[in-house]
């Protein structure tokens, strides 16, 4: 992660100054408040402000005046009812805003969580930094065969760094000329030079971006649940695992039940369920009895052998 001396010394005034509020504030969360948290090789994703703890989602639920007296485990029992059962609006009560760096074409895949507020570093009025993102070698894979949108092997030998080297020389190349069209250092006086907001077209991918994302604690369970599964794209899964120990740090009520019933669950359908009921009883299924498809059969079996992932 590159952050300059300025940014860290803005980041140590932020968490040096105090506010006195009658808000309720998360201690544990406080202790994470502004720091980043390392992602990737140049990444990172920081809490940037919140509303709202475990108590709010249950005081949103019961409509009271104020936190009450009924004890921790009560509240945890009543937050565990509204996941199970998917009432979700008490859960859009709390709010959290993170700062993001991440490459570009992770930023595209993000972007499609629709249920967020964002603000994005806007590369037609600044100059983006000279960062990409380059996998580690563990992360360099061939396409699957099994899977249209996945990993199969990971590259070795001359093919691995062959690939390396052109992902590091066309990020660089394509950043030089970025530069060169901009002109911005003078360096050709002849030259005006070429606006921000068409220079940037040439820039690779795996070029950095940043951005504010607000979002409620219903719509971020909702991003983690697909985005933290093992299934989803590993460069977009790291910030959501870094993200779930956030949760946790901010309401770790919610985060349990979100684990259990989200995170650690799955979803059968009304056909599966009836798979399910007629092995109960004793009865011997196969997939050709049991009214589903090849696919939904695998599915089925991988999910009672407890290799499904979250759903």
């Amino acid at each position: 992660m590159s952050l300059s001396p300025d940014q860290l010394a803005e980041i140590e005034a932020q968490r040096a100054s105090q506010t006195t509020t009658r808000r309720p504030g998360v201690p544990a969360l406080e202790e994470l408040l502004y720091r980043p948290i390392a992602l990737l090789d140049h990444g990172f994703v920081r809490v940037i402000d919140y509303m709202g703890d475990d108590a709010a989602v249950v005081q949103a639920a019961r409509v009271s005046y104020g936190r009450g007296t009924r004890r921790v485990s009560e509240d945890a029992g009543l937050i565990r009812y509204l996941m199970r059962h998917r009432h979700s609006t008490p859960f859009e009560m709390c709010e959290i805003k993170f700062h993001v760096k991440l490459p570009i074409f992770v930023a595209r895949q993000w972007i499609r969580h629709r249920t967020a507020n964002v603000n994005e570093y806007s590369a037609r009025y600044s100059i983006l930094d000279r960062e990409f993102y380059l996998p580690a070698p563990e992360q360099l894979a061939a396409q699957s065969a099994a899977n249209r949108q996945g990993r199969g092997d990971v590259l070795g030998g001359d093919e691995a760094a062959e690939v390396m080297a052109l992902l590091r020389d066309d990020a660089s190349r394509c950043y030089d000329h970025y530069a060169w069209m901009l002109n911005e250092d003078g360096a050709d006086p002849a030259r005006q030079g070429l606006a921000r907001e068409l220079a940037r077209m040439n820039l690779t991918l795996n070029s950095y971006t940043q951005w504010y994302w607000k979002v409620d604690l219903q719509n971020l369970m909702h991003f983690l649940s697909l985005r933290a599964d093992a299934h989803a794209q590993y460069e977009i899964r790291v910030y959501a695992e870094a993200m779930i120990k956030v949760l946790h740090a901010w309401v770790p009520a919610c985060a349990q039940a979100f684990m259990d019933y989200r995170v650690g669950a799955v979803s059968l359908s009304a056909q599966m369920l009836a798979v399910v009921r007629r092995r109960l009883a004793g009865e011997s299924v196969t997939q050709a009895g049991s009214g589903l498809s090849k696919r939904e059969w695998d599915e089925l079996v991988k999910m009672l052998a407890g290799d499904a992932g979250a759903n």
